[in-house]
């Protein structure tokens, strides 16, 4: 009789089981890495072009009045997408908004990573200079160009909420 047996051996199978489960403990990490680099990538070009826009804007009011000035919302100069100006506060992944900030006029952008982080930048639209025709605050995540005296404020760039029950790292999302 022949013995025809076609198949793997269950030491076969249990290493190969072994050499993917090393493979996945090796890439789950990485690739969270990469995804959350990507998010940090994409928060930075959405806050440089907040930033642009702003300037923008303050040039385009020296050209029209002489003066200087901020915008209220930076928002509303740039499309970005997840922004949402009913909200003080994120509660969404991929969601943006403005939130109201210190008496001082100081607001924060917010937004929320897919790992349920938010982060942080300070804006301020109010006349924050001591020159004359320039009536700027502090543009988003930015100090204050020419601050009169006593007219600096705390910046806030890219600064993580951190909630009581919070860990340190940030977590993985998971």
């Amino acid at each position: 009789m022949k013995n025809n047996n076609k198949g793997f051996t269950l030491i076969e199978l249990i290493m190969v089981t072994i050499i993917l489960g090393i493979l996945a403990a090796v890439a789950v990490p990485r690739y969270m890495g990469a995804v959350s680099n990507s998010e940090a990538a994409a928060e930075a070009a959405t806050v440089a072009a907040l930033q642009s826009a702003v300037e923008s804007y303050a040039n385009q009011k020296y050209l029209e009045t002489g003066r200087y000035s901020y915008p209220d919302n930076p928002f509303d100069y740039v499309e970005v997408d997840g922004y949402d100006d009913n909200e003080d506060a994120p509660t969404a992944d991929g969601m943006w908004v403005l939130g109201n900030g210190d008496d001082d006029g100081t607001m924060n952008v917010k937004h929320q990573r897919r790992d349920d982080n938010v982060y942080k930048w300070s804006y301020n639209p109010s006349d924050l200079t001591d020159l004359d025709g320039d009536d700027r605050g502090a543009n988003v995540g930015l100090q204050v160009q020419n601050p009169g005296p006593g007219k600096t404020i705390v910046v806030i760039n890219a600064k993580r909420k951190k909630s009581d029950d919070d860990v340190d790292d940030g977590g993985t999302g998971f």
